[in-house]
């Protein structure tokens, strides 16, 4: 009945109360649908609650002209929301910010207001998503849409300290989540950022040009058959099966490791690659050993990752090869590096491919109709690497704040654990 971690001063014991005991709960009113409004105070439905936040994007936003005799219902800011209907019931749940307001509550979603001088909000938040999840699964209904009581919610048990050590809590996991926020939202955005300059960094519909450009460069980019500008070479088929993650001669890319794993710009050492072991398989692959500048694209999967390459950099002294699923790809000129990685997951060269693309559940494409799609280069070297540098530093700065983020996510759930009982 005592954390393993609390804030100095705080001795006592912790209790176990229900839920409903510290927080005023009411679920929402029956609104018409029929009289939705795209004007008004907006209206917080069971899809408007994510896990953690509040969506109220233009596309599932709906509004209620006047709160006029629906005063109970208007929400307050640190208001707890939490959905009651649907798969995701016990994960989505939120807290609603003061400058979300004005808002009204919709049926089928409760709303949990701390109640003064026994609870603190924040506090009931974070107990929320310590333990709730784990209630949930013991209580919610098998239906096809499982659903949650207002009573299932207020018999939650939860452990609860005074009010004083509650607000310290409450203030240090805020203070946490802001943080987590902070570099979520720079991770989103980077993203973001990614995903606008592959679309204008490189010349689509036939155009000479970038719509975007590094200063001091003007001269029209070249265009050739990807035939004409790469040697297509042999690449093995062995199964994850028949490679060794331990250690072996070579080291093998599997069509699993293009792109969705290592990204369009694979540092070689250091990656966790399997490795092939026989001397036998790597003398029949001599030829096609994997150079610095080499593309691997993926031939056949289940989903979007046919036709995403990686551009392969840093090989060391071990021999790497090309495996099950792959098309490996040899420039037969001198590109700087980072730059063939990312042009050729951009749209302005994959879109060439999905009209080529085969099959329903399982789609492919062939080395052949590959050989005659366009890839398009600038003929000055400096702006190549000045492209490639640009999105190999873009992808350093969105790693960064990813594992800011998870490190925070993985310290706040440890937190969780130590400060709670």
């Amino acid at each position: 009945n005592k954390p393993a971690i609390r804030f100095q001063g705080f001795t006592e014991a912790w209790e176990q109360r229900k839920f409903g005991d510290y927080n005023d709960l009411l679920t929402g009113y029956p609104f018409e649908s029929e009289k939705f409004s795209e004007e008004g105070i907006k209206l917080v439905r069971g899809m408007n609650v994510k896990r953690g936040y509040l969506d109220f994007s233009d596309e599932i936003c709906m509004r209620w002209r006047t709160s006029e005799g629906l005063e109970n219902y208007l929400l307050e800011g640190d208001d707890i929301i939490i959905q009651m209907d649907g798969a995701l019931i016990g994960k989505s749940y939120a807290k609603i910010a003061k400058k979300q307001l004005p808002a009204l509550l919709v049926q089928r979603v409760t709303r949990a207001r701390a109640k003064n001088g026994v609870s603190c909000p924040d506090f009931m938040y974070q107990t929320i998503q310590r333990d709730f999840l784990r209630y949930i699964g013991m209580n919610k209904t098998e239906t096809a849409v499982p659903h949650l009581s207002l009573n299932d919610i207020r018999e939650f048990e939860i452990m609860v300290p005074s009010l004083a050590e509650q607000e310290r809590l409450g203030t240090f996991f805020e203070s946490l989540d802001d943080l987590i926020t902070l570099h979520q939202r720079k991770y989103e955005k980077l993203i973001n950022i990614k995903k606008s300059m592959l679309e204008k960094m490189f010349p689509r519909g036939g155009a000479k040009v970038p719509e975007i450009r590094f200063a001091g460069f003007t001269d029209p980019w070249e265009q050739r058959k990807l035939g004409d500008t790469f040697v297509i070479l042999q690449n093995n088929t062995l199964s994850r099966a028949d490679l060794n993650l331990d250690g072996g001669i070579a080291k093998n890319i599997h069509y699993g490791d293009v792109l969705i794993k290592f990204g369009e710009y694979l540092d070689v050492s250091r990656s966790a690659l399997p490795y092939v072991t026989s001397q036998q398989v790597v003398d029949k692959f001599k030829g096609s050993l994997l150079q610095n500048g080499d593309v691997i694209m993926a031939d056949t999967a289940e989903d979007e990752t046919v036709g995403k390459c990686t551009e392969i950099a840093e090989l060391q002294e071990v021999p790497t090869i090309s495996g099950l699923h792959t098309i490996p790809l040899r420039p037969n000129k001198k590109f700087a590096s980072g730059f063939l990685g990312y042009y050729m997951n951009s749209d302005a060269y994959h879109d060439q491919l999905l009209p080529l693309m085969q099959g329903i559940k399982v789609t492919s494409i062939s080395k052949g109709a590959l050989q005659n799609t366009d890839v398009s280069f600038p003929t000055d070297i400096e702006e190549q690497a000045a492209v490639g540098q640009y999105f190999i530093h873009l992808d350093n700065l969105i790693t960064l704040h990813q594992r800011k983020y998870e490190k925070l996510l993985n310290i706040k759930k440890s937190m969780l654990e130590k400060m709670f009982v």
